[in-house]
């Protein structure tokens, strides 16, 4: 129809992970954890298969500790988190470089998971527009320390233009089609 927006489709060739705050000093504090935990693992797991670039931000390191130990054994040596003091990766001068360069590669669609849903995660999600990247939220991926402020953030970047997603959305998305080796492994993921 002419006239219509029509929401575009995560494509494994234009996506980048971001990774935000997911501290070892931070995690505790977070309503559904273990849930938070798995479905990182997941979008890990399958970004990683099907080479896609992951950046992970982590906010005041000295006083919030690096990445969840977890975590960082799935992401690998390959995938040095960067430092922030900016609650936006937006706004942080190294990973807004860091995304400006992905953009520049084609990689425009920045898929979203970590905390805390409605600081860090909902300021960079409204930041990424204007660098030219389309935020996409991965719902069962985000927390905060209270459950309705997660709620609250979901809520406000979607009434915002931010498209929010699922962990399975985005694995049978980056996947396009079933048949492959690939689908075949990362199907099993979410069985």
């Amino acid at each position: 129809m002419p006239g219509a927006e029509f929401t575009m489709l995560v494509q494994r060739e234009r996506a980048c992970l971001l990774i935000i705050d997911m501290q070892e000093r931070l995690l505790p504090a977070m309503a559904g954890l273990e849930p938070l935990l798995h479905q990182a693992g997941i979008l890990i797991r399958a970004a990683k298969r099907l080479d896609l670039p992951i950046l992970v931000s982590e906010q005041y390191p000295k006083g919030l500790g690096p990445t969840d130990p977890a975590l960082r054994g799935l992401l690998g040596n390959e995938v040095s988190p960067l430092p922030k003091t900016h609650f936006s990766c937006a706004d942080d001068p190294g990973l807004k470089a860091e995304l400006l360069a992905l953009a520049e590669q084609g990689r425009d669609q920045a898929v979203i998971l970590g905390v805390e849903a409605h600081v860090c995660v909902l300021q960079t999600a409204l930041g990424l527009p204007q660098l030219g990247l389309a935020p996409f939220v991965v719902a069962d991926a985000v927390a905060s320390r209270r459950p309705e402020s997660r709620q609250l953030a979901l809520d406000r970047m979607a009434r915002d233009g931010v498209e929010i997603v699922t962990t399975e959305m985005m694995l049978f998305e980056w996947l396009g089609q079933a048949g492959t080796p690939e689908f075949k492994e990362l199907s099993a993921l979410i069985r």
